[in-house]
């Protein structure tokens, strides 16, 4: 687990995906992609992970966010993970609905 903050950049240890933080909690979280732990950019992936199979792999430019919604990430490169906090799924973001102009 770690204390991640805004700006923060990830990547997989079992495949191409890369994230960076975009809203992150106040306490230290399990962030993992096709069930490995993710590092930091500049960390050596861990060793002998594998992927593991299942879920939807991150798509380009989306946003992806827990289930309370205090972690959010954006995928800067796709992979053939899954997202996951604390072995929960992260789901896409959905779009913010406009306000009414009548």
């Amino acid at each position: 687990m770690a204390q991640l903050k805004a700006g923060t950049r990830l990547k997989s240890s079992v495949c191409a995906t890369e994230v960076m933080v975009i809203a992150a909690p106040d306490n230290e979280v399990a962030v993992t992609c096709g069930g490995a732990a993710m590092v930091g950019m500049k960390d050596d992936p861990i060793s002998g992970a594998t992927l593991e199979a299942g879920g939807e792999p991150p798509k380009m430019g989306k946003r992806y966010v827990n289930e309370e919604g205090s972690l959010e990430l954006l995928c800067t490169k796709p992979g053939e993970g899954s997202l996951a906090v604390g072995g929960t799924a992260m789901a896409i973001k959905g779009a913010k609905p406009l306000p009414a102009s009548d």
